[in-house]
């Protein structure tokens, strides 16, 4: 392992490992705050930076992302994690983690956040066929042994597998502890956010777009840049007037609080996804931390994402980059439509992102596999 923090746990109960998601994945710190309110030691094993992994726990990273580190960390981390119940979050650590089971007595937690059969639609490196049926055959087996993991989390009720040993639904929803409390727009100049994957798919491209149509609006876009889609956007770099380039900021990837405090005195939030089929039925947790923090909202029309702005108020559903554009530019001048919006946001937050955390609930099941 590349590096690690330590933390002031004394034993480890629940190592959450991983050979293909950075440790300042924002699921990844909920499923880790949540443990860690129900007082559990964690260990986290994953990739990037040690120091943007969750507080509190023992972080190891793995370094850099690449094939050859992830197919090792499949095998070997099940084996060297130090924690009673292993938690994976990648579909690949599922069969190595079943092993581990078998011959250490580990308990198993499989939690599944995307459809990934309907994921490798909207990956380029599958559209190969003999990649495409590979991916696939993989994806088949690893969730026949996810359906049998002690305890099987979905981030959907849509998402696959329906059923389980003991099925788990824990939605996306936010973490308040890494949020900013809803403010007061700046008023030096309106400014749209955008934390999460960085790729055209997810509206890299309208966003662009659809803010250098403004000709005023600001962004922040916080996430790391999927390599695929790199070149396009260092073109896009090399021909955009500079007027525009100095509008649009680029953060990379950064942990949860520190992403969400650039969402102090934002305006709007923007969630560009393309009509894909695994983006067809989702809800992005984006979208639900746009309205907790008060956010008003521009979305395309995915049919959930849709419902949840014309039940909430909260924003615009819009059909392309220009439309995006037209909604922005007339918030900048009919100002008291983008305060309702806002308002609307706060007012739906506050009746529907209340209660026990769907993640504290994890918690207190793990813990029950951790005692027994």
């Amino acid at each position: 392992m590349a590096a690690d923090r330590s933390s002031n746990s004394s034993s480890i109960d629940v190592s959450i490992i991983t050979g293909g998601h950075d440790v300042a994945d924002a699921r990844l710190h909920r499923l880790a705050a949540a443990l860690r309110r129900a007082g559990l030691g964690v260990e986290v094993v994953g990739l990037g930076l040690p120091e943007a992994g969750p507080a509190d726990c023992l972080v190891h990273t793995l370094g850099s992302r690449s094939a050859k580190k992830r197919l090792k960390a499949d095998l070997t981390l099940p084996f060297k994690a130090r924690g009673k119940v292993l938690l994976t979050v990648d579909p690949d650590m599922v069969p190595g983690a079943t092993l581990a089971r078998w011959f250490k007595g580990r308990k198993v937690v499989a939690d599944v956040h995307e459809d990934y059969l309907k994921l490798l639609k909207d990956r380029a490196w599958a559209r190969a066929s003999w990649k495409k049926s590979a991916a696939t055959f993989a994806v088949r087996i690893c969730t026949f042994w996810t359906k049998r993991a002690n305890i099987t989390v979905v981030a959907d009720d849509h998402v696959p597998p329906m059923k389980g040993r003991n099925r788990l639904v824990v939605k996306n929803l936010p973490d308040f502890s890494f949020l900013p409390a809803p403010g007061e727009p700046d008023h030096s100049a309106p400014r749209a956010i955008y934390i999460g994957d960085v790729r055209r798919s997810r509206g890299l491209q309208a966003m662009l777009a659809a803010v250098e149509g403004t000709y005023t609006w600001e962004l922040d876009v916080v996430g790391p840049v999927q390599p695929g889609d790199q070149a396009w956007l260092d073109t896009w770099h090399a021909t955009s007037s500079e007027q525009v380039r100095n509008r649009i900021r680029f953060h990379g990837r950064l942990d949860p609080q520190k992403a969400w405090a650039l969402a102090d005195g934002a305006w709007a939030g923007l969630v560009l996804l393309d009509d894909t089929p695994a983006f067809r039925e989702a809800v992005p947790s984006k979208l639900y931390e746009y309205l907790a923090v008060g956010l008003a909202v521009v979305a395309t029309p995915l049919p959930r994402m849709a419902e949840l702005i014309a039940a909430s108020g909260a924003g615009e559903v819009v059909a392309d980059p220009a439309a995006a554009s037209a909604t922005l530019r007339r918030w900048s001048e009919q100002y008291d439509e983008l305060e309702q919006a806002r308002h609307n946001a706060r007012k739906w937050a506050a009746e529907h992102l209340t209660g026990a955390s769907p993640y504290d609930k994890l918690a207190e099941e793990i813990r029950g596999l951790v005692k027994h």
